[in-house]
């Protein structure tokens, strides 16, 4: 090893890797310090990546140079376009993945980048100098200095396991917890929690029955994450559904005076959004069945994880109740189930570059902060990377907005908004969601990845192709007209009003009833013109003219938010000194030092007048 790198990373997992790959590939020396060296970006719940707002981060984390889309397009078993029933602004790419492929890959790209090393090794402490971390204290009793420290420890810091009556430190089911890191810094004066989390059993395959679950196969036409040359899976592996019913419930029932959650001996809260099985059955009381997914772990295994039955109750009421799920009857379980309880530090005593206030250049990024999902910890971890670089060769914050993406939603949320839950992304937490979409990621970001060093020119070029080609698209809807003879018969073939006069094609393909592929299939002079573009584009062109009127007006908002935006905050503001203020307002804006109007605008408990008063005082 070196005697000193630009920057350590602690913990191998999703925020981890591309934390380390994203400062990397920016200049810095990176030490990747992981417990495991096999378990580098191990996918510790389910094989999936991407869903409802996630497959946006995804797509997000490709467009400006991280490998998380890359990977995962190289393991992907299944992929599906969800929510094409809804508008655009809710489609979100979702693959199911091979397990043990995906870590591999992540382990091979680290491996090709020059400036990662790593060390097998747990970090007990941090080194702290003049209110500066300086480096890493492990297990083996070595002191690794840095110029800065990225923490992505997932669920291991005091990670405790249950399984029913049984509980057990551990950061993974067979790994062990790490201790050490949570008493510094408590010491040192930040503020912890503890979360929770589960996961469900899995099981042997060949015992299942699989006739009388409904099949569920990806998509005819599959697409992928990354807009860089990978390719779409061909050839893909079904999941299935099936359901719970009374009698699972029954069992699961006489389970719960064991559960270490209504028992009390959890004290952490779990995610709202991804319930245990016995938490469904007791808030959902009136529902007499669950939705069960059956997700195949990989290519080449016959291990399954039964998405929807994350428990914690004891192993033997676990298989009894999994035993009366239709196909299910003879399944044989490898492992259980079981809740884990984590160390967490409420997200508020960071900055928006997921550096801390109390500590220069110490950074955190994943689970630690209290989220709870692979692609919202690899956002993270390559913001923090970014950051983490730009910080120690002084360049300017790298910050994206509410307006520019995803991540921008979920770090400014956590930030200002903080959370007391595992914190998950939805499509609903974004006020720009038209704007935010899947199919348009590479236009929003590639050419700040360009610009930041990590998305070569290669993908740039063909991003500014994409544009041009999307605009040539809009461009002849615009001007080309049809005359009513032509479009008449296939407008009362989709049950839409026919036209008297010439329309130009754009007031055609804005009908709710038709779509872009329907005037292609039907109308020859479209057909012709578009066959020299590809999906992306006459999808992106179809989008902004249908929704032209939304993307405006979303817009005008962003330019309107933009101006608090604008109005630039002295980090030694004094807010105490303002006696207009109220008292929780000095409070959270002496604690968290907002940066912008904007920013003290969205903290909770800053009400209108609050930034009224402070607009006041800074001029405006």
């Amino acid at each position: 090893m070196l005697d000193k790198y630009d920057i350590i990373v602690v913990g191998a997992g999703h925020a981890g890797c591309e934390a380390a790959a994203a400062a990397a590939n920016m200049g810095s020396k990176v030490l990747l310090i992981t417990m495991d060296m096999n378990k580098i970006a191990q996918m510790s719940c389910n094989p999936a990546m991407g869903g409802v707002a996630k497959g946006q981060i995804v797509r997000e984390i490709d467009a400006l140079g991280g490998y998380s889309g890359i990977v995962s397009d190289k393991s992907t078993i299944q992929f599906r376009l969800l929510n094409r029933s809804k508008g655009p602004a809710m489609y979100s790419p979702r693959a199911q993945n091979d397990r043990m492929l995906f870590a591999q890959y992540w382990r091979e790209a680290l491996e090709q980048t020059v400036n990662v090393d790593f060390w097998q090794d747990i970090v007990t402490s941090l080194i702290i100098e003049k209110d500066e971390v300086a480096g890493v204290v492990t297990g083996l009793g070595m002191n690794i200095y840095s110029k800065a420290v990225i923490l992505t420890n997932g669920t291991f810091l005091n990670g405790l396991i249950h399984i029913g009556n049984k509980q057990f430190g551990g950061g993974r089911i067979g790994e062990k917890g790490s201790s050490g890191i949570t008493e510094q810094l408590v010491k040192l004066g930040f503020e912890s929690g503890r979360m929770k989390t589960g996961t469900p059993p899995r099981v042997d395959g060949r015992t299942l029955n699989y006739e009388i679950m409904e099949q569920q196969d990806g998509d005819e036409n599959p697409g992928k994450f990354s807009y860089s040359d990978t390719v779409s899976v061909t050839n893909q592996k079904p999941c299935w559904i099936t359901y719970t019913n009374e009698k699972v419930h029954e069992i699961l029932r006489t389970g719960f005076d064991d559960s270490p959650m209504y028992a009390g001996r959890i004290k952490g809260l779990g995610p709202r959004y991804c319930p245990s099985i016995e938490d469904k059955i007791n808030r959902f009381a009136e529902r007499d069945r669950h939705q069960i997914f059956v997700e195949p772990e990989g290519w080449n295994t016959v291990e399954i994880y039964v998405n929807g039955f994350s428990t914690s109750l004891p192993d033997h009421i676990q298989l009894k109740a999994m035993k009366l799920i239709p196909g299910f009857e003879k399944a044989k379980m490898f492992r259980p189930g079981y809740a884990i309880e984590y160390d967490y530090f409420p997200p508020t005593q960071l900055k928006l570059t997921l550096e801390t206030h109390l500590k220069e250049n110490l950074y955190f990024a994943g689970q630690i902060n209290g989220t709870t999902g692979y692609e919202e910890a690899a956002c993270q971890g390559l913001m923090a990377g970014i950051n983490a670089h730009n910080k120690i060769n002084n360049k300017e914050d790298f910050i994206l907005k509410r307006s520019d993406a995803y991540i921008g939603v979920l770090i400014d949320d956590l930030v200002n908004k903080g959370t007391d839950e595992p914190y998950r992304m939805f499509t609903s937490r974004a006020e720009y969601r038209i704007l935010l979409r899947q199919d348009n990621a590479d236009i929003r970001l590639t050419e700040i990845g360009n610009k930041l060093g990590l998305a070569d020119n290669n993908r740039l070029k063909n991003v500014n192709k994409k544009i041009q080609n999307t605009n040539d698209i809009v461009n002849y809807f615009k001007r080309t007209s049809i005359i009513p003879s032509e479009i008449n018969p296939l407008l009362v073939k989709y049950n839409t009003s026919e036209i008297n006069q010439n329309y130009k094609l754009m007031q055609i393909v804005t009908r709710p009833q038709l779509d872009i592929n329907i005037l292609k299939n039907n109308l020859t002079s479209v057909s012709t013109f578009l066959e020299k573009y590809n999906e992306d584009e006459i999808l992106q062109a179809e989008i902004l003219m249908k929704y032209e009127g939304y993307l405006e007006k979303e817009q005008l908002m962003v330019e309107k938010m933009n101006r608090l935006e604008s109005v630039i905050i002295n980090e030694k503001f004094d807010f105490v000194s303002i006696h207009n203020l109220s008292t929780e307002a000095k409070q959270k804006l002496s604690k968290q030092k907002p940066k912008t109007l904007g920013q003290a605008a969205r903290i909770s408990g800053i009400s209108p007048s609050d930034i009224s008063v402070l607009m006041i005082h800074l001029g405006r």
